[in-house]
């Protein structure tokens, strides 16, 4: 009863600091000083948090639903975690908790608890699909346990979402053989169950699935990754063997920049290319490069940012076929706008620089094919059905698109 009664007035306590705390972080940039129940890393991760993430929110999101059970499928946990299933089941259940399983990106791949406490979990998202990385889902212990590559708990209040205030969550990461990060094990419950234990028995379990893992990975094929495709000309996706990557926006331009720029950019370059002269926070950025990072399986580079990773962009293959002359290629690849929902500085430029590139190709070209498929897309370009027209023999019943077009457009 003592320890319960510790734990309501701790809960209370941190409430409390959260409360005065979270709303000046938010509004003024305020770093909570002389607090003595909040954790430097904790109060660090609110203000990382803030950038990205409403306190507010009801749920973690999801972002790769469909890919989930591919993507646990070809993980180098699911060997080890599938020989401890009864295990983690049985430990989750007798001490009503529910175990989750993340990749190295902060998703959710696996879970297993009680019917009571899967149903509670489930309400937040803490199921497979969720995303509970930092910028995604504030601080959490699994977000803390991916960015520090240490274990973390974080009860109630610490959480900077309100929904997990109700919350304890132990966590660590597991590593494989080569030492880096492949995902983490976290068990969660209600504050009110709240047991130093518990951590230990995480750092047992992880001590277990990466032994396992010392002994099952070297009999393993060889991984092979294909190239990731980029899809940034009228749409905006990512996808690597089938599979669309779970980027966020701010991801997507930033890999697109580097796709566009193999050569690469330097930190303050790409910042400016990405907000302008928006204040934004040096780990705001550095968190969005290290999501990428994780998505390509390291596949950029740290110091001067550049691809490492082999991408196929489609607005790359479009400026190749520009300057190879190959005007009908590049229309053909050419399906709309650079990211036509982006604002980023370096992207408006970029998207500019197409559009003007691929223009001047067409009223250049002696094909009158290619002035009628750009003519398509560009029903208020004079010049370019004035050129088809010219192109175009008298007795070509294509003429009549073209005068069509063109009296549309002088209208």
């Amino acid at each position: 009863m003592s320890q319960r009664s510790d734990l309501r007035q701790r809960r209370v306590r941190l409430e409390s600091e959260w409360s005065r705390w979270v709303p000046r972080m938010k509004t003024a940039g305020s770093h909570p000083i002389g607090s003595q129940e909040l954790r430097r890393d904790v109060t660090e991760s609110w203000m990382r948090s803030l950038n990205s993430v409403d306190p507010a929110r009801d749920s973690a999101p999801v972002h790769d639903g469909d890919g989930v059970h591919h993507r646990w499928s070809g993980s180098p946990l699911r060997g080890p975690v599938d020989g401890l299933a009864d295990e983690l089941r049985g430990i989750a259940e007798d001490a009503g908790f529910v175990t989750a399983v993340t990749d190295e990106s902060g998703t959710i791949l696996w879970t297993c608890g009680g019917p009571t406490m899967r149903r509670r979990a489930e309400r937040v998202n803490f199921a497979p699909g969720g995303r509970w990385d930092e910028p995604d889902m504030g601080t959490n212990a699994l977000s803390l346990a991916l960015r520090t590559g240490r274990p973390s708990t974080v009860f109630s209040a610490e959480h900077l979402v309100t929904a997990l205030h109700g919350w304890v969550c132990y966590c660590a990461p597991v590593r494989g053989p080569d030492g880096r990060v492949l995902g983490v094990l976290d068990m969660s419950t209600t504050w009110d169950r709240s047991n130093p234990l518990a951590m230990a028995t995480v750092r047992s379990l992880v001590a277990t699935i990466e032994s396992r893992l010392r002994v099952e990975l070297p009999r393993q094929a060889p991984r092979t990754v294909g190239p990731v495709n980029l899809a940034c000309l009228g749409s905006e996706q990512a996808v690597r063997d089938g599979v669309p990557l779970a980027l966020r926006p701010r991801q997507v331009e930033i890999l697109t920049l580097l796709a566009l720029e193999p050569d690469g950019f330097s930190p303050d370059r790409l910042r400016y290319a990405l907000y302008g002269d928006r204040a934004v926070t040096a780990s705001t950025f550095k968190a969005e490069i290290s999501h990428l990072r994780r998505a390509l399986d390291g596949g950029v580079a740290t110091r001067r940012y550049a691809l490492t990773a082999p991408v196929s962009c489609d607005a790359a293959e479009v400026l190749r076929a520009l300057k190879q002359g190959d005007t009908g290629t590049a229309l053909r690849l050419y399906r709309g706008p650079l990211l036509p929902r982006s604002q980023a500085p370096g992207i408006e430029e970029w998207r500019t620089h197409l559009e003007v590139a691929v223009r001047e190709a067409v009223l250049a070209s002696s094909d009158p094919e290619h002035a009628l498929r750009y003519g398509e897309r560009a029903p208020y370009d004079v010049e370019v059905h004035e050129h088809a027209l010219r192109l175009l023999g008298p007795r070509d019943p294509r003429r009549a698109v073209a005068a069509g077009r063109l009296a549309t457009a002088r209208d």
